[in-house]
């Protein structure tokens, strides 16, 4: 009775820590992170994103509400023109993630990776084709690289016009045009605005790793869509918070109800350790861990696919020979807890970034009310001092 008094009161409170990660509310992670604790930590990468929020009330396809948007990101920056080796893993296949063939195949493929609703992969895909094709001229020589985007997608529409289809080939330039190095915006922005995650306000959530291997420093950055799972599925740190938060307001809609469409988590990896396409593989599937250790469990209708690629490449030596150094499988393990960690932080962050959003036909999603999960934490002896 006492703890459920202090819930009730402590959501009131969850304005407070409105700019806070999890990281710093208290909640305890494996890993060291990076200077960001961000994709971004991995040099040269840079992240692109537009939201879009317009209009309020009923649905009417093709008008709105509109509540979306587009994540990009550039493996090497937006002035790289080449490969950069990639594995894939699909936790399970009701969802879309563009080029993925290629990379299984040849285990390589282009930037960016571009993260947005169900409805918006075609725009995203023929925008990134063209954007490609200006700067190299036109040339097929040059551009045939850039012919086979990777666009995956979540399922946005809880709270968005999916298929009024109002992400333009503008927006998608915009976000291209603007990829930066830095801190990445989390939560309701970009690609994850409209996403909705344990029945609570989702999105984009990012985090990373320090790792160090026999005196050798590598990063590990991850980067999530998240917009899967169900109210009482949700763990952090370990601890079931999502039985025990308290309901949600009247006013607040229901979202833990079934649908047809469970919804989907998009994982970006990457990382400047050198590592073979099948080492990369084995790197994307260690998502999966990650996903559950905040208790996720890929739904039948949720689409989980994980891509995890490299900065590091061999260099030409001639028209036929590369020449690189990798590390070693049996070596791996620290960079595969590390893929774990960040994966599951990612995710929590995202929750914790995520705003109360009303959508169309004003259906409301809450966002997760951090202090009570704090006090959760706490009398589960969870809790780290922030």
């Amino acid at each position: 009775m006492v703890i459920a008094a202090a819930l009730a009161t402590a959501a009131l409170a969850t304005a407070s820590l409105a700019a806070v990660r999890a990281r710093e509310a208290g909640v305890p992670f494996e890993g060291r992170p990076g200077a960001l604790n961000a994709i971004t930590d991995v040099a040269g990468l840079e992240v692109g994103q537009v939201t879009l929020i317009e209009g309020d009330g009923p649905l009417h396809v093709g008008k709105g509400p509109t509540r979306t948007g587009l994540t990009a990101v550039f493996p090497k920056g937006r002035e790289y023109l080449g490969f950069v080796p990639a594995g894939t893993f699909v936790a399970n296949g009701t969802g879309e993630m563009t080029g993925r063939a290629l990379i299984d195949e040849i285990g390589e493929f282009s930037g960016p990776i571009v993260l947005t609703g169900t409805g918006s992969v075609g725009i995203a895909h023929e925008t990134v084709q063209g954007w490609y094709a200006r700067k190299t001229g036109g040339d097929p020589e040059s551009t045939f690289i850039f012919a086979l985007p990777v666009v995956a997608e979540t399922f946005d529409g809880r709270l968005n016009d999916t298929f009024g289809q109002h992400l333009t080939a503008a927006h998608v330039a915009q976000a291209l045009d603007t990829a930066h190095a830095g801190p990445v915006a989390e939560g309701g922005v970009g690609g994850g605005t409209g996403m909705v995650a344990y029945g609570f306000k989702g999105g984009i959530g990012t985090s990373s790793r320090q790792v160090l291997m026999a005196g050798h420093a590598y990063t590990v950055g991850v980067l999530v869509q998240a917009n899967y799972g169900a109210r009482d599925q949700l763990i952090i740190a370990g601890v079931p918070v999502g039985r025990q938060l308290p309901a949600p307001a009247a006013a607040i809609s229901p979202v833990s109800a079934p649908l047809k469409k469970e919804g989907s988590i998009i994982v970006v990896i990457a990382t400047d350790a050198p590592l073979m396409p099948s080492q990369l593989r084995r790197l994307a599937l260690r998502a999966t861990h990650g996903v559950a250790r905040v208790g996720g469990l890929s739904g039948t209708t949720s689409g989980d696919l994980f891509l995890a690629f490299s900065t590091a490449q061999a260099q030409k030596v001639d028209a036929v020979l590369l020449q690189g150094r990798y590390i070693d499988n049996f070596a791996l393990n620290p960079l595969l807890a590390a893929v774990a960690f960040g994966t599951e932080e990612a995710i929590v962050n995202a929750l914790f970034a995520g705003r109360t959003m009303r959508g169309i036909n004003g259906t409301v999603v809450e966002g997760l009310p951090v202090e009570s999960v704090r006090l959760l934490l706490r009398a589960a002896g969870r809790l780290q001092a922030p």
